[in-house]
């Protein structure tokens, strides 16, 4: 009888040493190619949020600029990457900043914006979502992408009843919570363009 649990405790655990190494093995394996996935979409966001740059630098996100954008209410929202648009001079046209919104119905948003220096949107540009089909979905869709565009505001807001200014924004109809997460994420993103204008004060 010992013998035998013994063995069967053997096989399990060489069973599990070998899963262990071939799962191991299959992310060592794929990593590489998803990470490089990632950064093409992202390059390919910078790209469409500001068309004039000839090239993008990274800026370092400070702990205080997160503590500073939570500081104005979006706390939900973490500014995952800033880098400065550039043209061929290297003069800077603006910013991108990369966000991500936990306040989406269907979990995390998250989506590259730009911002002029005069502080005009050029728009955005969704990296990954996963709200409800024919609802929250159509967050990723121009028709309201664009409402984003070319507009100089400190904050935007959503309306229901048809928006009657610049810095509003039509709500998706049937996903509010859709239509809330990117406002507020953009909004976020906006409070972080300040913060590194120095518009804090």
């Amino acid at each position: 009888m010992k013998n035998t649990i013994m063995k069967d405790t053997i096989i399990l655990t060489v069973i599990t040493l070998v899963s262990g190494f071939l799962l191991g093995l299959v992310n060592h394996i794929t990593e590489e190619p998803i990470a490089h996935q990632q950064q093409l979409a992202k390059e390919e966001a910078y790209a469409a949020v500001f068309e004039e740059a000839d090239s993008f630098e990274g800026v370092s996100v400070e702990t205080d600029l997160q503590e500073y954008v939570n500081a104005q209410g979006y706390e939900a929202q973490t500014i995952d990457e800033i880098m400065e648009a550039k043209d061929a001079s290297g003069e800077t046209l603006g910013y991108v900043m990369t966000v991500t919104s936990s306040e989406g119905y269907g979990g995390d948003i998250q989506f590259a914006m730009g911002v002029q220096e005069d502080g005009t949107m050029n728009g955005i540009s969704i990296l990954s979502i996963s709200e409800t089909a024919g609802l929250g979905m159509k967050a990723d869709t121009e028709e309201f992408k664009s409402q984003f565009a070319g507009v100089q505001t400190d904050a935007f807001e959503y309306t229901k009843d048809g928006a009657t200014q610049d810095n509003q924004i039509d709500a998706i109809s049937g996903a509010t919570i859709t239509t809330n997460a990117m406002t507020n994420g953009v909004n976020a993103g906006l409070a972080a363009f300040a913060y590194e204008k120095g518009g804090t004060q």
